[in-house]
């Protein structure tokens, strides 16, 4: 009964929102090319994600698994960035961006978007939650670091992964302040840029305004329902003790990993 509740005090907003936007007119979903707004947030937000993931994965397998002089001296610097509030990092990103000419068109947008700090501490800490046994098989079988990165840990980290996807995503999605601030610079208009720039431009109604964010809102949403599982079990598995002893080895054939690196 408790869950139930909670679940429609939380569900509650969004049904409303629903509800509202569908006694809106055509009028709001027309006075600006919002089809145009969604394409830009979704291959700026995929980009992101792609970003993110293979940065975030790399990083956090370098500060987990790999010893290298002042690992945990230059981690605890990028949990330092974590405080840093980001209204203090316009200004000196778009210096540094309109400075090498990318402030317009998708790479301003994108390339101050692909690393994640937060990305790096959630996946590091997944990564310490593995087993090492796999990887010193893979070692004594002669499999170098990125095979066994691609080969052994990567396929156990799929759920952190697709939560950081999934956060990724729906960050880049709803971002507002650096998109509106490149799109000064003649940069692509995303959604939420564009929802502003409506309200600014035509006198709409409630309803009208909530068709709008409906719109916006329904791309996360959907991800999110579909992603449920993974998110969970991606969010959890952090918190979980490191797990040793036979029962954590996984079926691997080590010897099927042990191939020369690319690099």
């Amino acid at each position: 009964m408790r869950r139930a509740l909670l679940a429609l005090i939380v569900v509650a907003p969004f049904l409303y929102m629903v509800a509202t936007a569908i006694t809106a007119g055509p009028e709001a979903l027309t006075a600006l090319p919002f089809g145009r707004f969604l394409l830009t947030s979704a291959i700026v937000a995929v980009a992101v994600v792609i970003g993110q993931v293979i940065t975030s994965a790399t990083a956090a397998y370098a500060f987990a698994r790999l010893r290298f002089a002042g690992r945990d001296r230059l981690f605890l610097c990028y949990l330092w960035a974590l405080t840093v509030p980001a209204i203090l990092l316009v200004l000196p990103r778009f210096l540094l961006i309109d400075s090498i000419g990318w402030s317009e068109g998708y790479r301003g947008l994108i390339s101050t978007e692909l690393v994640s700090v937060t990305g790096i501490f959630l996946l590091r800490q997944f990564f310490r939650t593995l087993p090492r046994d796999v990887e010193d098989a893979a070692r004594l079988e002669g499999a170098g670091e990125w095979t066994i990165f691609w080969r052994v840990v990567v396929p156990q980290v799929r759920p952190a992964l697709a939560t950081l996807a999934v956060l990724a995503f729906a960050d880049q999605w709803r971002s507002f302040l650096w998109p509106l601030v490149v799109a000064q610079s003649g940069a692509p208009v995303v959604v939420e840029v564009g929802m502003a720039n409506l309200r600014g431009v035509y006198a709409l109604s409630g309803p009208d305004q909530l068709a709008v964010a409906a719109l916006a809102v329904v791309p996360v949403a959907v991800l999110c329902v579909v992603a449920q599982t993974h998110l969970v079990r991606g969010l959890a598995s952090p918190l979980l003790p490191p797990r040793d002893g036979p029962e954590a080895q996984l079926p691997v054939d080590v010897s099927s990993i042990a191939a020369p690196d690319p690099l």
